[in-house]
């Protein structure tokens, strides 16, 4: 049976990856500001970057697969790129490459910062409020009522100072820029985003011209968190990564 390590996206949790269980065995972290000990939250990108590196091979000496969402995908990159040899195949949920400008990450940094704000003057359940009514998240309306509830429910598990946290040090804006380290990424990589989130399908589509082995995998109604809102889909091609794997993937 295959391993993947799952990187959960900002505000998510290990949890969010229970409905695929179906594909192998899943080596779930949490992420800085999400639920480890404030004493292990990590000050910059790449801190994080090589702390998951030393938890993955504490959890597993082989290779294995990659899934991230959103964040877990930037990080996942960076992964990626520190350690490719740690890697049989990747699917990257939502991802960004970073920003290229100084110009973009002064903003981003703005932008965050104004969340930040919001998580420390109002608190979690008000960031929460906000973070769900983002249009981001606007094709998840068509979801079933317990599906929300429970994300929502796994949201408001964390700390308004642990997610201002992990906006400070793993925020967009602070995120090295990986777009000219795609071309050196000689493995199999999908590249996954929802068929109605257009943002992020066009980054998709620019990262597909870079990467020597990849391909652009849409899944069909959904917006930007595939993990939810697909996850059948999401597994079945989870399952079809490692069957391409041969053997060493099996």
């Amino acid at each position: 049976m295959a391993t993947w390590l799952c990187l959960h996206g900002f505000t998510g949790t290990p949890a969010c990856f229970r409905a695929l269980s179906a594909a192998g065995t899943l080596l779930t972290p949490v992420l800085s500001g999400h639920g480890v000990p404030a004493d292990d939250w990590q000050t910059s990108f790449e801190a994080e970057v090589a702390r998951l590196g030393r938890w993955l091979a504490e959890r597993s000496p082989d290779p294995v697969h990659l899934l991230g969402y959103s964040l877990g995908a930037r990080l996942g990159l960076g992964l990626l790129r520190a350690a490719p040899e740690r890697f049989l195949s990747a699917l990257l949920v939502g991802p960004n490459p970073g920003l290229r400008s100084a110009g973009e990450r002064a903003q981003r940094r703005e932008s965050d910062e104004q969340h930040r704000q919001l998580l420390l003057t109002r608190g979690l359940a008000a960031f929460t409020d906000y973070w769900e009514r983002l249009p981001l998240f606007a094709t998840q309306v068509a979801l079933d009522a317990e599906v929300l509830a429970e994300q929502r429910r796994a949201r408001l598990t964390h700390t308004a100072a642990g997610l201002a946290q992990a906006l400070d040090a793993l925020g967009l804006g602070n995120m090295p820029d990986y777009w000219p380290e795609l071309a050196k990424l000689d493995l199999p990589v999908s590249i996954v985003v929802g068929e109605r989130d257009t943002k992020f399908r066009r980054l998709g589509e620019t990262m597909l011209e870079l990467l020597p082995r990849a391909r652009l995998e849409i899944a069909p109604g959904a917006g930007h968190n595939v993990v939810l809102e697909r996850p059948a889909w999401l597994t079945e091609l989870m399952l079809r990564a490692q069957r391409a794997g041969g053997a060493e993937g099996a």
